[in-house]
């Protein structure tokens, strides 16, 4: 018995698909980076949706949050699936679900079945990037798995940055509905090409797993689907003073503590929570949500600092932050490269101390910067990035058998996108809160025995009553100091979260070290 174990393990490490990997990794990353991109493209056209769906624009973030929920729950269990419909057929309906459900977003007539078809669409687009993470890392030899995470890595660190400047740019010049009708071509074309290109690995072909673990699998779609709601609705709601809030948070943790007691102890689980006892793994998953929260956090104070205090564009705004983009598509070959050259372990620390550094840089903003105070951090930002993803993928899986490839990227990347939905909805609590605090402080120093603050309110009210009588300037100037007063307190807070921010990165170093180096070699099996 161990002797047939053995040669089957053999025959996995030594298959190689017939057909030349860079042809796989073109096939799988054109589908990935399509459904990444959905994630960010449509979030600069929601104002747009609500008017053209005469919805509220509270309404229409659940085009978000019905994404992220049903995207959520596919992801930990498309290894499973993978293995019980065959990881190339799952692929290829996949492929096809999210052409078809983006085609119905785009001519949605309501709000109501555009939710419905952005569940569709999430449910399968959730599988696309554990799918071609686990292809990508199968396809190549261990000593090139660096090379094959870099071309991953440009799909899932570039296309969220790319996303904001692409759905502005196809919003302002033609119709919201062009940010899912992009998709039609490109999966139709990925569907093309996975089916020519992919093939199961042997151990995907004889693969039987039993019944599906319904009640893991419905545990785990209540927990994350709660937790996801909390996220993204938690501070339009102020959060715990809501009862129903309360109560979905609740719901979350007794299903997420019933869940790992029933996968732990299932014979077939939906997903494999084994993983975790490989040390690379743990720490692995616990870096990649550090990321998810970094990136994910940045990328939603940055366009909204320029849109509301900077007065930019939609357009502008998504033009300013894509340079991160240009820095990790430069970035990420180099890093392929040295990847299998050098300790991966100094990679991911650098990347670290990198990104901490561009964010404190962002925390040195004011309301006099130019777009270029914005574009060479963002640069930095995407180098350092690319240093920490690519790296970091590989040395997280790198001590994995292959047939644990795919149900581990699936947790590796929900943890990502966890970390992402975690990120967003703190800064924002804090962008919130924190500048209440700071118009309190400010308020407190504005006193009639203040010389500068008589002075500027005089002056400003003798520019008004050139136009408008004495007690109207009056009124009017004492307007315009409390909306700059405004303007100065909330600077405050994205200064203050871009410094946390930095925080979380530079903390993050010592963790880069706790992970074993993993030799060129290749993966060793877990026994």
């Amino acid at each position: 018995m161990n002797e047939r174990r053995s040669a089957a393990r053999a025959e996995d490490s030594s298959w190689r698909p017939a057909v030349n990997p860079w042809l796989i990794t073109a096939a799988v990353m054109l589908a990935t980076f399509m459904e990444v991109l959905d994630t960010t493209i449509v979030s600069v056209a929601l104002p747009h949706i609500a008017g053209s769906l005469s919805a509220t624009t509270d309404e229409a973030t659940w085009v978000l949050t019905s994404y992220l929920v049903s995207n959520a729950i596919v992801l930990p269990a498309s290894g499973w699936f993978a293995r019980y419909f065959g990881r190339k057929r799952f692929l290829i309906v996949c492929i096809i679900i999210f052409t078809i459900s983006s085609f119905v977003c785009g001519i949605a007539g309501d709000l109501a079945i555009l939710v419905i078809a952005r569940v569709l669409q999430g449910a399968g687009g959730g599988a696309l990037q554990p799918l071609s993470q686990a292809i990508l890392l199968e396809s190549f030899p261990p000593e090139k798995r660096g090379m094959a995470m870099a071309a991953f890595a440009i799909g899932v660190v570039v296309a969220p940055i790319l996303g904001p400047t692409l759905g502005g740019w196809l919003t302002d010049q033609y119709s919201w509905r062009w940010a899912f009708y992009i998709n039609i071509p490109i999966g139709a074309v990925a569907v093309f090409m996975v089916n020519q290109f992919v093939e199961d690995p042997p151990y995907i072909r004889k693969s039987r797993p039993g019944k599906i673990d319904a009640t893991g699998f419905a545990l785990m779609a209540v927990c994350l689907a709660t937790m996801q709601v909390v996220l993204d609705r938690g501070q339009q709601v102020d959060w715990f003073s809501a009862p129903w809030l309360c109560w979905f948070t609740a719901i979350c943790i007794c299903c997420l503590v019933a869940f790992v007691i029933w996968e732990i102890r299932s014979r077939d689980p939906i997903v494999n929570l084994a993983v975790f006892c490989n040390r690379n793994f743990l720490v692995g998953t616990s870096l990649i949500f550090m990321v998810g929260i970094s990136l994910y956090a940045a990328l939603t104070l940055l366009p909204l600092y320029l849109q509301t205090l900077m007065g930019y564009p939609a357009l502008q705004s998504g033009m300013a932050v894509s340079p991160r983009g240009l820095g990790a598509f430069v970035m990420m070959p180099l890093v392929g490269y040295l990847t299998g050259k050098v300790d991966v372990r100094k990679l991911v620390g650098g990347g670290f101390v990198i990104v901490g550094i561009s964010l404190w840089q962002f925390a040195g903003i004011n309301l006099d910067i130019s777009m270029w105070s914005i574009v060479w951090p963002s640069i930095l930002t995407g180098v350092g990035l690319s240093m920490i993803f690519v790296p970091l993928s590989t040395v997280t899986m790198g001590t994995l058998a292959q047939e644990q490839m795919g149900n581990a990227s699936g947790i590796f990347n929900l943890m990502r996108n966890v970390g992402g939905s975690v990120g967003i909805s703190m800064v924002t609590a804090l962008l919130a809160r924190q500048s209440q605090v700071h118009q309190s402080e400010l308020v407190s120093r504005l006193t009639r025995g203040d010389f500068m603050y008589l002075e500027r309110g005089q002056s400003l009210q003798r520019l008004l009553e050139r136009y408008n009588s004495q007690p109207d300037a009056m009124h009017l100037a004492q307007a315009g100091l409390y909306g700059q007063l405004q303007r100065q307190a909330t600077l405050l807070s994205y200064v203050n979260d871009f410094r946390l921010l930095s925080f979380i990165c530079f903390l993050c170093v010592g963790g880069a070290f706790l992970l074993k180096r993993v030799k060129a070699k290749g993966p060793t099996a877990v026994h």
